[in-house]
């Protein structure tokens, strides 16, 4: 998704004028630098270099605030701040540009110049954007386009609401995203401007490609590259080649995708701009993946990714290393494949941090709730119009004082319906409101606690590396660990599948997809799984299902039931026990039980086992830790599918664990 500011389109033709303006003022009889159409020619020739001749933009900038702060010219100051936040938010030097930006900020609202004010705005939101800090860039576009609205700014107003467009794309809101590109569409039809609706349609058209919509992202690429084309804006035509070469990727077309990558890759040989190369370079090396060239896939990844750490572009970085994580694994290059999925996660975290999802929902919150407003506002004056209407006829015909009453009477309790209806709204927003900051609580202070159960094994073994690598310990005192090690890295490794599970749930909404399949072949597997575990404990794990238990659920969430409820009774059950899992038919449902002979449980614990918002955690007969949330995540998936699930346990004789899943009906048992 593209950033847009405002940059005029035909840069480099304008700079050949501008240029012969420049050097015929400089001609005149007594000229002098400080003359301010000399610094605003100066300005303007910087502006339109941004993305041609960064170098320039730099020099000119820097020459321009010199002869504005001689001059005392407040204006050529803050656009001259403005072309050296530019010039450092292309090279990727953040504080440079945030400095430079706030600078000219400052400037303009003193002198009240508000188009300058709006570009300003609009360029330091995108470089908070950069950063990937979107809650303060949300902050900025919105202070944007209050002020766009109170000037009568469209097309600054179109920018900004597009800018808010692609911040919910990069957190994959396309709902959201696409709200306000309908917006955006209604401001670019009242603003006539075919180059600003190109811009608009590439930018939907890389959303489409990401939503899998490709006839309709193929049908805005091609329109916009008809339209760059034609007004030859080489850096926006350059960016249109690269979605179409994106929207082929995505069909698996690598021949025809590299066609239109290397398109692109022509033109930026005459443009300066490094952010745009990296999803350019990003989008080949992933299609040289799909054609089994490993070698220029790396290349080109790897050109891509230092690009991106040049700038401190963090989306960009984001999707490198994960390119380079499956050349690497594809390469066998595993330490290398590793550590790049690794950095990618550490991005992924930033990217999608606490305070920028928050932002972006508290936003959607509030526009919902103006809009709903809105709706309710215009209704109430249409009824309002047409009760007024009824009255002046009344008037116009001499109506009678009782018949004008009459009206006004209705009017009122049209009027007082309106407003207990406009309550009724605002009421339920509220209540959705507080529903979405109590799950938010609810997730936060579930992360804290599986954040907390991972520390500790992980800081273990970060101690135990570090101490081996400090020559602490030698090789044999070390082996000695590897048990213990292996026994943590199986509970982390545990832990994270639940807590993944469970985000995918939460988070995502995920879809329960029905089969037909054995839950006998299920069970073995996860027997086999835990096999090492039961061993070590002595506890001896049979299976009595038979091979026609066939099941109509989602296999992958049952395999996660199944391997939870195993995985408690192993930990709660003392050495050399016994876990039974059977299966008894019950007219259209399997009830099956999991048994064990371990420790049990007290009557209010079991009462308060599966409650909502219940985090009990124990250590098991080997101080084996839990979080608590694998029986919420056993209780979620049995009830998606259709089923219950309960438990009956007595302290010191071993507690069984019931659930119940639909049986496959014959269509579905022959359909398998």
């Amino acid at each position: 998704m593209a950033i847009l500011c405002f940059i005029p389109t035909c840069a480099q033709d304008d700079s050949k004028s501008l240029q012969s303006k420049i050097e015929s003022l400089r001609a005149q009889e007594n000229f002098q630098v400080t003359d301010t159409v000399h610094i605003n020619l100066l300005n303007q020739l910087g502006k339109n270099y941004r993305f041609y001749k960064t170098d320039s933009l730099l020099t000119i900038s820097k020459q321009a605030l010199k002869y504005s702060q001689n001059a005392e010219y407040v204006k050529g100051q803050s656009e001259s701040y403005l072309g050296l936040g530019d010039y450092y938010s292309g090279k990727g030097e953040r504080v440079a540009a945030i400095n430079n930006y706030t600078k000219a900020l400052v400037l303009s609202k003193n002198i009240e110049a508000s188009a300058l004010t709006l570009r300003i705005i609009n360029n330091l939101a995108s470089e908070y954007a950069f950063k990937g800090d979107f809650a303060k860039s949300l902050s900025n576009y919105l202070k944007g386009i209050e002020l766009a609205e109170e000037k009568g700014e469209l097309e600054m107003l179109s920018i900004m609401n597009e800018n808010i467009a692609g911040l919910y794309a990069s957190q994959k809101d396309y709902d959201q995203a696409q709200i306000f590109y309908d917006a955006v569409k209604k401001l670019n039809e009242k603003l006539g401007d075919e180059v600003n609706s190109a811009q608009t349609m590439s930018n939907l058209a890389s959303l489409y490609a990401d939503m899998g919509k490709l006839d309709y992202a193929m049908f805005n690429v091609n329109r916009s590259i008809s339209i760059f084309e034609d007004n030859q804006v080489m850096d926006w035509l350059a960016y249109a080649y690269e979605i179409k070469g994106k929207v082929y990727l995505k069909q698996n077309k690598y021949q025809w995708a590299l066609y239109w990558y290397h398109q692109g890759e022509l033109l930026h040989e005459n443009l300066d701009d490094d952010r745009g190369k990296i999803d350019l370079f990003n989008g080949i090396a992933e299609a040289y993946l799909g054609q089994k060239k490993d070698s220029l896939a790396q290349k080109y990844a790897m050109e891509a990714y230092e690009i991106s750490n040049r700038i401190n572009f963090v989306e960009g970085t984001q999707k490198c290393a994960k390119t380079l994580y499956k050349i690497s694994k594809n390469r066998k290059e595993f330490r290398k494949a590793l550590a790049f999925h690794e950095i990618y996660q550490e991005v992924s975290d930033t990217l999608h941090r606490k305070e920028n999802k928050k932002s972006l929902t508290m936003l959607k919150t509030r526009e919902e709730y103006n809009r709903q407003k809105q709706e309710l506002i215009e209704a109430n004056q249409i009824a309002l119009a047409k009760q007024r209407g009824l009255i002046y006829a009344g008037i116009i015909v001499l109506i009678i004082f009782a018949i004008i009453t009459f009206f006004i009477k209705r009017a009122e309790k049209i009027q007082k319906r309106l407003n207990t209806e406009l309550k009724a709204k605002k009421e339920k927003l509220e209540a959705h409101e507080a529903a979405l900051t109590d799950s938010n609580e609810t997730k936060t202070k579930l992360f804290s606690i599986i954040g907390h159960d991972l520390r500790g094994p992980i800081g273990a073994l970060q101690g135990l590396l570090q101490m081996f690598t400090d020559g602490e310990m030698n090789k044999s005192e070390f082996f000695e660990f590897i048990p213990k090690l292996k026994s943590d890295v199986d509970h982390i490794y545990f832990t994270l599948n639940n807590l993944l599970s469970w985000g995918n749930s939460q988070m995502n909404g995920s879809t329960t997809k029905a089969s037909v399949f054995s839950l006998e072949s299920i069970v073995d597997e996860n027997i086999n799984l835990l096999s090492e575990l039961s061993k070590s404990k002595s506890i001896k794990i049979v299976s009595e299902l038979s091979g026609n238990t066939l099941i109509w659920s989602d296999s992958n969430q049952i395999d996660i039931v199944v391997r939870n409820l195993i995985s408690n009774a192993l930990k709660f059950t003392p050495e050399n026990g016994m876990i039974t899992i059977k299966a008894q038919e019950k007219n259209d449902n399997w009830e099956i039980a999991v048994r064990d002979t371990g420790v049990g449980m007290d009557k209010v614990t079991v009462e308060n086992l599966f409650k909502k918002n219940n985090n009990i955690t124990t250590y098991g007969t080997n101080n084996e830790k839990g979080t608590g949330l694998g029986l919420s995540l056993c209780k979620e998936m049995v009830e998606k599918n259709g089923g219950t699930i309960w438990v009956e346990s007595a302290l010191r004789k071993g507690s069984t664990f019931f659930f119940t899943l639909p049986k496959a009906e014959d269509k579905y048992s022959q359909a398998s």
